[in-house]
C-alpha cells in the first residue's frame, strides 16, 4: 500500500479559459458530455451522487444520468433507498462526473425534487422488461437474507406481471436543479483549470478557482 503515495499523473490534454466559456453552464456541460461520448469514455453518463441524512452524515454512490436540460439533471431510483430517504429530509445533493480519458471533472450542487409521475412512467416503460421487474423485486438498501431472496422475488413478480410490469409507486425520478457547477480541466504541475458557475437569482456568475 505504500506505493499509493508514489502514483503520479501529469495532465496535459487540454485547457479551459473563463474568457471562452458560454454564459450558460448547460451549454458547456452538453459540449463536454458529447465529447466524452465521442471519446468512448466508459459509461459517460455515470456519476457520483452524494446525499446526506438528517444528522448530516454523507453517503455517495454511482448512478446514471438520464437527462440534462435547462430544468436540471435527472436520475431515477427507488424512493425508499438510502438516497431516497436522504433526499426526503435533505433535498440537496451533489453530483460528480469524471471523464478520465479527457482529464475532466464536472461538479454540480443544487436542490432536488421529484419529477412528475408522468415523466417517471415514460422512462420506466422505456426500460427493458427485466429491469422493470427488478424494480419490483429489490427492496433497495434494505437488509435481505441472501441472494435467493432476490431470485424468488424476481420469479414472483415475473409471474404476476409478465413482460408488462407497471411502475411501482416507490420508484421514480429526481431532478437536481443546479445552483453551482464547476468545470475542472487537468493541467500540468497540478495547476489545473477550474471554472466555477454560481447562480445569482436569474443569471450565472463565472469565476476561476485556484486548483
Amino acid at each position: 500500500m505504500d506505493s499509493i503515495a508514489q502514483l503520479r499523473k501529469n495532465y496535459t490534454f487540454g485547457q479551459l479559459s473563463e474568457s471562452e466559456v458560454p454564459q450558460q453552464p448547460l451549454l458547456l456541460f452538453q459540449l463536454w458530455f458529447d465529447q466524452a461520448v465521442k471519446a468512448e469514455c466508459p459509461e459517460p453518463n455515470s456519476m457520483t451522487l452524494a446525499t446526506a441524512d438528517k444528522a448530516g452524515n454523507p453517503s455517495a454512490r454511482i448512478v446514471l444520468l438520464k437527462g440534462a436540460d435547462e430544468n436540471g439533471f435527472t436520475f431515477f431510483t427507488n424512493y425508499e433507498s438510502q438516497k431516497g430517504k436522504d433526499l426526503a429530509v435533505r433535498p440537496q445533493a451533489a453530483m460528480l462526473f469524471h471523464w478520465h480519458e479527457l482529464e475532466r471533472q464536472v461538479r454540480i450542487q443544487g436542490v432536488v425534487e421529484r419529477v412528475s409521475p408522468e415523466e417517471s412512467d415514460q422512462y420506466f416503460h422505456s426500460r427493458p422488461p427485466a429491469s422493470r421487474i427488478g424494480a419490483w423485486a429489490s427492496p433497495q438498501s434494505a437488509p435481505i437474507p441472501n441472494r435467493e431472496f432476490l431470485k424468488e422475488a424476481e420469479k414472483r413478480f415475473q409471474a404476476e406481471f409478465g413482460d408488462t410490469p407497471p411502475r411501482p409507486a416507490h420508484w421514480g425520478g429526481y431532478r437536481l436543479r443546479p445552483t453551482k457547477i464547476e468545470f475542472w480541466q487537468g493541467r500540468p504541475s497540478r495547476l489545473h483549470d477550474r471554472i466555477h458557475y454560481k447562480l445569482n437569482s436569474t443569471h450565472w456568475g463565472i469565476s476561476r478557482l485556484a486548483p
